[in-house]
């Protein structure tokens, strides 16, 4: 529980406030740990007092340490408890999960990641999910779609409207990483014949304006978009003028069918707080705004980050242990196989190693340092491919830059390591050739690291893959068995 009674009360002050604490959750999630671990039925498994006997995996609480949960949770928004939901042990979760008020579960349940988000739905009932899901915009319905029963999805289909049902089915239609699928629905949007007098009487017939409305669009009669208005224009023009004198016509628009990631490259680009989602047609069919960019941007660092170590970016880190380590399985496989051909790669000159043993020491440098060359130039590529900045037409002058790079790098680096390999062994006959033969082998196998670490993620995007996929695994494979060959090889030669 929270350390002090003067701590409960900053934090409720803290939470009153405007401006949140950046370090709320995790003083929650710290509280919420030493809630659960002071409760003297931690360990008991208990029906959910909450939520109707629904899940008998989650902890059995006493009724004074769900209040002080509850107290700690009722503040937070709903992102943050879902933040706390994924770092917590699936019992645990369960329990917290019980003491959620319940208009707050449909969006946590748009908060959470995919892994965790299962485990809430498997704990609660039909009527739960109906209730959750009814509370959620068209746009966040169809978020939800894949992981939720068809007859709860039916139901909530129904209780829509016939405008809802028809975005719910356009939301639904579009390719999963697509703007179409991610855009929202909520816009305002007038006729350009009005003028700014009736766009004021019309705006203040909202109770609220639509989050991140920063401009209003201007449509005709069949829908078409032909302008936009910002807000400050609006406010600081003569009620007097026409719509179509002051609206903006060359703006930028997506098209729904465009991928998420070029709409984020265009926000970023141009600091926008949204834009209009228009068909082929030339019809408004929604919008963009900047906190949907915010997510697919987070998501793309999270899944290159995991993707290049052969990892789901949709895993719950508590989930079954058993199907954790299976989905592993694949690229621990190949690394694996990759590893034992490096070793067949060593074991084909043993005759050289027992001849020059101070090769088997030299051997981790080459591979080492051709491994760091070509994880930065892989890095560098795969984020200038995510960037949307490597064309047909630069590619070319890229990989001549970065070979370039690898050649001056392993030419510097290879000199100053043959120095090295020659200062350690200059007492020996064998000690100018190691030093020839470390520069030799350092400059080629840099070479190597930076020619693999541009053609993995080309390859990958080639076949319509994550360019970020495996990288690190296959560049560590090719740096690794190939320095050892190129560097044994050369020895075999020069100590023949």
């Amino acid at each position: 529980m929270p350390h002090s009674l003067r701590e409960q009360e900053e934090l409720k002050n803290a939470q009153g406030h405007l401006v949140r604490d950046s370090e709320e959750a995790s003083r929650a999630l710290e509280w919420v740990h030493q809630l659960l671990e002071k409760d003297e039925e931690i360990g008991d498994r208990a029906e959910r007092p909450e939520k109707e006997d629904k899940d008998d995996e989650a902890l059995q609480i006493t009724p004074e340490t769900a209040a002080e949960l509850r107290e700690v949770l009722e503040p937070l928004h709903p992102a943050d408890i879902a933040w706390i939901l994924e770092a917590l042990p699936l019992d645990e979760r369960l329990a917290v999960w019980n003491l959620v008020k319940s208009e707050s579960d449909g969006d946590i349940l748009v908060e959470v990641n995919d892994g965790v988000r299962e485990t809430l739905i498997d704990a609660m009932d039909r009527d739960e999910l109906v209730d959750a899901v009814e509370t959620l915009d068209t746009d966040e319905i169809a978020d939800l779609v894949d992981d939720l029963p068809p007859d709860v999805m039916a139901e909530v289909q129904e209780g829509l409207s016939h405008e809802e049902r028809a975005q719910l089915r356009a939301a639904m239609s579009y390719p999963e990483e697509s703007v179409g699928a991610r855009m929202d629905f909520e816009m305002v949007s007038i006729r350009e014949e009005t003028t700014i007098e009736l766009v004021l009487r019309y705006l203040r017939r909202f109770e609220t304006l639509p989050d991140h409305t920063d401009q209003i669009f201007v449509v005709d009669r069949m829908g078409h978009l032909k302008g936009a208005l910002s807000l400050s224009q609006i406010l600081t023009t003569d009620p007097a003028v026409a719509v179509r004198d002051l609206m903006q016509t060359d703006m930028m628009t997506l098209n729904p069918l465009e991928k998420s990631e070029q709409a984020a490259q265009a926000f970023e680009r141009y600091d926008l707080v949204s834009a209009p989602v228009v068909d082929e047609a030339g019809r408004l069919v929604g919008r963009i705004t900047v906190n949907e960019i915010l997510d697919v941007i987070r998501e793309e660092n999270e899944e290159d980050a995991l993707a290049a170590v052969g990892l789901d970016d949709e895993q719950d880190i508590f989930g079954s242990v058993w199907e954790t380590a299976r989905s592993r399985w694949l690229w621990l496989g190949v690394n694996l196989c990759t590893a034992f051909f490096a070793s067949r790669v060593i074991t084909a000159f043993d005759g050289t190693i027992e001849r020059v043993v101070a090769l088997a020491a030299l051997m981790p440098i080459v591979a080492g340092m051709a491994g760091n060359s070509g994880n930065q130039t892989l890095t560098l590529l795969v984020r200038s491919l995510a960037m949307g900045q490597v064309t047909e037409a630069n590619k070319r002058d890229l990989l001549k830059k970065e070979v370039l790079v690898s050649i001056i790098n392993g030419i510097i680096w290879g000199a100053i390591s043959g120095a090295c390999a020659w200062g350690l062994y200059y007492d020996s006959p064998q000690g100018m050739t190691l030093g020839i033969v470390m520069f030799l082998a350092m400059l080629l196998n840099i070479i190597q690291g930076a020619v693999v670490g541009l053609a993995v993620p080309l390859i990958l995007r080639y076949f319509g893959r994550d360019p970020a996929m495996g990288g690190s695994v296959l560049l560590t494979f090719t740096t690794d068995s190939g320095g050892f060959l190129i560097f044994l090889g050369l020895a075999t030669v020069f100590f023949a």
